[in-house]
């Protein structure tokens, strides 16, 4: 059986003048704080990774860098545009096949990406909502993923921060 969490990075800086370039908006204090909180409520729940692959979005590499802290600092990180705005699912699937060797596999990403991922892999009609911080855990028989997979839990950040 293999593990695919997905998770929506945390709360990040709001668009605007501040920062002209979106790919380099930065989590905030509050943000840094509620996903170490997260990641906390993951270890809690005993959630072990193979891999974490992450959107190359400053936010997301930040909340991708407090999950891999949070669970131990011993899980290998890396970036692909897959996970970056407008990434297609099947590419992301295609990718996938590429790490054959991980089981247990954490996203990082965005929203509305996340929900229509999660919506791909599951089989559902409609996408699913990531609050800031969520993260959902879908089952498959192998890895890669072959959709349809199982969902497992959803969790919004408060619930696993209260972990």
């Amino acid at each position: 059986m293999s593990e695919l969490y997905l998770v929506r990075h945390g709360i990040a800086a709001e668009r605007g003048k501040e920062w002209p370039d979106d790919t380099k908006r930065p989590l905030t204090h509050k943000g840094i704080a509620r996903m170490r909180e997260v990641a906390a409520g993951l270890k809690t729940l005993d959630v072990t990774l193979d891999l974490i692959l992450t959107s190359p979005l400053v936010r997301a590499r930040q909340t991708a860098d407090l999950l891999h802290q949070g669970l131990g600092g011993a899980t290998p990180l890396e970036e692909t545009t897959l996970l970056a705005p407008g990434g297609r699912p099947a590419d992301l699937i295609e990718f996938l096949r590429t790490r054959k060797k991980a089981g247990h596999v954490a996203l990082v990403g965005h929203e509305p990406d996340l929900g229509q991922l999660a919506a791909f892999l599951i089989g559902a009609k409609a996408p699913l909502v990531f609050k800031k911080g969520g993260v959902c855990r879908i089952d498959f028989e192998k890895f890669p993923p072959v959709p349809p997979g199982q969902l497992q839990w959803f969790a919004p950040p408060a619930m696993l921060r209260a972990l």
